[in-house]
């Protein structure tokens, strides 16, 4: 027992004086949880500490820890040729490609990298040569939303909606504009929630007309804000912002990098509405993150544009190393399979009402505003007043996380987004999560809220 306190020891002192954390407060008193080994929804510290990973990750590990069929997969696919970039190609490069556009009952070509930032640099790099191409160079400005995040690079960053991720780090990528989402929680009194999302889809009409519709290369959104609270649109909103793009030609770029592979309950996120997206960007449950991968799908007829006889340059000119790496693409494979093969989507919504009917009573509860869900992913809204909403304070909601953790159970909230509004707590187990998983996450957060009343 001494030799393993010594040896936890060492590893924090190491981990200390060498690993700079992510998304982390320089704190001497603060140490990490080293993780050992994780299987199925848990993972183990190196204390031989147990918790049930309510995040998967960060959003990702949709189909559970510890898969020996995908690190099968991806050692065979290693053996047999371990790289080739992708300017040339590769079986399951081409395979995954197919597999896509047939989960999209579509038509996309197929562009690999390896992270949503990197997707979605892609689109917004794919969009302005397009409308370049097709004659409209004027086109270059992006409307995001506020709260939304797309990514930590330049251009992602500069279209992602929160404020505390972009403080310090700007003036970032120019021709990025935002606009508020529906927040139906705190919609006006005296109006409907379909009104309420009409109107806000209607203000992306009048940023489109104030900057000038003739500048507007795209549009980018989730099926829902994730990261950024949990806000969930009602299918008028997506399908009226859907019907704007078309009527001013805008692209429609749909960021399914959380919301894909089954997170929502449907195989993407966009599908719960009556959509068609012009660019749709993927990452983290592709492969569920045992090995990096994205992917920029761009619809047929914009893809051909990039085909001209007349302009040498006219082909997409954008190289990544690493992307549609073939054990990487190997793996999304079989990824797919297992989410296919054992109803993952499907278990996502079963799970995810059985989430949301269960934790019903917590709308009781003295600090709780809104309880949200699409699917197995969560945002428990909590408040300081319920009359005021007023937002609860920063020790509050720190303290329901650290409370859930030393019951084994880690969540997570809206960090480090938009100052004085990050007061929602977020939970996205793995979709692959057993009932007993969903019995011990209930337990604990029934039993943590019952503890913080006062």
């Amino acid at each position: 027992m001494h030799n393993v306190k010594e040896e936890a020891q060492s590893l924090l002192e190491k981990d200390q004086k060498n690993v700079w954390h992510h998304i982390s407060k320089y704190d001497e008193n603060t140490h990490p949880m080293i993780a050992k080994e994780a299987k199925g929804s848990w993972i183990t510290d190196h204390n031989g500490n147990k918790y049930l990973d309510g995040m998967s990750g960060l959003w990702c590990v949709n189909v559970g820890y510890g898969r020996e069929e995908l690190a099968q997969v991806a050692y065979e696919q290693l053996k047999d040729m371990s790289y080739i970039s992708m300017s040339q190609s590769h079986l399951p490069g081409i395979k995954l490609a197919e597999k896509l556009n047939e989960m999209l009952d579509d038509d996309y070509m197929i562009f690999y990298s390896n992270s949503g930032s990197d997707a979605n640099e892609v689109a917004f790099k794919i969009a302005r040569q397009y409308h370049q191409q097709n004659g409209e160079s004027s086109r270059y400005k992006f409307i995001s939303r506020y709260r939304a995040y797309h990514g930590g690079s330049l251009g992602a960053l500069a279209a992602t909606g929160q404020s505390l991720r972009k403080y310090k780090y700007e003036p970032l990528t120019s021709g990025f504009l935002h606009v508020a989402p529906p927040d139906n929680y705190r919609r006006p009194k005296g109006q409907s929630v379909e009104e309420y999302n009409l109107q806000k889809a209607e203000e992306i009409e009048e940023k489109i007309i104030w900057e000038q519709k003739e500048t507007i290369a795209a549009v980018i959104m989730e099926p829902l804000i994730t990261g950024g609270g949990v806000l969930i649109p009602e299918p008028v909103y997506v399908e009226k912002v859907q019907e704007i793009c078309n009527r001013y030609g805008v692209l429609l770029i749909i960021d399914e990098v959380i919301c894909g592979f089954g997170r929502t309950g449907r195989t993407f996120g966009h599908m719960h509405y009556d959509i068609k997206p012009d660019i749709i960007t993927m990452a983290k449950g592709l492969t569920s993150a045992y090995l990096p991968l994205s992917v920029t799908a761009v619809r047929k007829d914009i893809y051909e544009t990039f085909n001209s006889s007349d302009d040498e340059n006219s082909h997409f000119r954008h190289v990544n190393t690493f992307g549609g790496n073939p054990a990487a693409c190997a793996l999304a494979l079989k990824n797919i399979e297992i989410i296919e093969r054992d109803n993952l989507t499907n278990r996502a919504a079963v799970l995810g009402d059985r989430l949301r009917n269960e934790l019903k009573e917590l709308e009781a509860h003295p600090y709780v505003g809104d309880i949200r869900n699409q699917g197995f992913v969560m945002g428990i809204e909590m408040v300081e007043d319920k009359e005021t909403k007023e937002p609860a304070h920063d020790g509050r909601v720190k303290k329901i996380i650290s409370d859930c953790k030393a019951n084994g159970l880690i969540i997570g909230r809206n960090g480090d987004t938009v100052a004085g509004y990050n007061n929602i707590l977020t939970l996205c187990p793995p979709l692959s999560s057993t009932d007993a998983d969903l019995d011990f996450i209930l337990s604990v957060i029934k039993k943590v809220f019952k503890e913080n009343e006062t």
